[in-house]
């Protein structure tokens, strides 16, 4: 059976208006047209729709059944077919799969799920671990929203810079790096730790040092940040990564931040999504939530003038004495990572 779907809104003007007249009025057709119309509705449901009483017409048992089931499904069928629709927040019902590197994660994951359910309670967010650059599943609509340190190749994958990081240097407490000001022979000689989900154990920074003749030695690549942090404070292992994104694991395990000894480029951190959600106006509002979540951490973000983040005197050069002596107690036990 092939339906033309315009006799629904012909039908629905019709049950509204009550006249053919008024119907070809309301949808600015002539008479003969809807009276055309109302023709081929009758033969398609077997029922007069309309029918006349002196002067007027009057709808059948069955129009007035049916008035507003049709009503509704040309209104339903305008929305759909809208080409600009309203966002209804309080009424938004879906689930977005956000894949964000462990540290971006760790440090805007709960601004951005707060935001997320403050304004629109029926969202849901599924934080995804980031296994590694895969635009098959942005272009498969498995993944709504990645970050990335680069922009991406792809012509249908969109990206957003939403800021830039520089490194910093993250040692346990009472590291020899942390004695006097850090030279570049210092930093070079001491043994490294790189972050890298593929386990490399060379990046950027090794390039830098080598344009100036020196080389490091890294001892081992862990895959996230938080594991490069947590063996940082229980080794002499130096690890060098963005410092924004990572501030608050930092300084809530009491390492030591320390400037580089060398300029290095800042990291760019960029969102990734798939055109299909350019004009998706719920995946626009998630993309402004994150890029504010983002964005906010560079405002709070310290200047790099202290070896260390707590200063003498405070609670946390206490914690930092304690931790010291249990590092070198795993230190001895471990056998890692001891700086000349």
């Amino acid at each position: 059976m092939q339906l033309d779907l315009n006799l629904l809104t012909a039908l629905d003007a019709l049950l509204e208006e009550g006249s053919v007249a008024g119907a070809a009025a309301r949808l600015h057709v002539t008479a003969p047209a809807m009276s055309r119309s109302l023709g081929r509705i009758r033969k398609a449901t077997g029922d007069q729709i309309l029918v006349r009483t002196g002067r007027s017409m009057v709808p059948t048992t069955r129009a007035l059944a049916m008035r507003a089931e049709v009503h509704a499904l040309v209104q339903q069928a305008h929305q759909l077919l809208s080409a600009q629709q309203e966002l209804d927040l309080a009424a938004l019902d879906r689930v977005f799969t956000v894949r964000w590197h462990d540290a971006l994660t760790a440090a805007c994951g709960t601004a951005l799920i707060t935001a997320v359910h403050r304004e629109a309670p029926g969202v849901r967010l599924r934080l995804s671990a980031e296994p590694g650059t895969d635009d098959a599943e942005l272009r498969r609509g498995e993944v709504d929203l990645e970050s990335s340190s680069s922009a991406p190749a792809l012509p249908d994958i969109r990206h957003r810079l939403v800021g830039k990081d520089r490194l910093v240097v993250a040692v346990r407490p009472g590291h020899p790096l942390t004695a006097g000001p850090l030279s570049l022979e210092r930093y070079a000689a001491a043994e490294h730790l790189t972050v890298s989900r593929r386990g490399s154990l060379r990046d950027p920074i090794d390039d830098a040092l080598s344009a100036r003749g020196l080389e490091r030695r890294v001892v081992a690549a862990g895959p996230t940040v938080a594991f490069a942090l947590q063996l940082a404070l229980d080794t002499d292992l130096v690890v060098t990564l963005p410092g924004a994104v990572t501030r608050t694991a930092r300084e809530q395990l009491g390492l030591a931040t320390l400037p580089p000894p060398l300029p290095l480029p800042d990291v760019p951190l960029y969102l990734l999504w798939h055109q299909r959600y350019d004009n998706d106006r719920a995946h626009t509002w998630l993309r402004e939530l994150a890029t504010e979540a983002v964005q906010a951490l560079s405002h709070h973000r310290p200047p790099l003038n202290s070896p260390s983040p707590t200063g003498p005197g405070s609670d946390g050069h206490a914690r930092g004495k304690a931790s010291t002596a249990r590092c070198s107690l795993r230190q001895s036990r471990a056998g890692l990572g001891s700086t000349q």
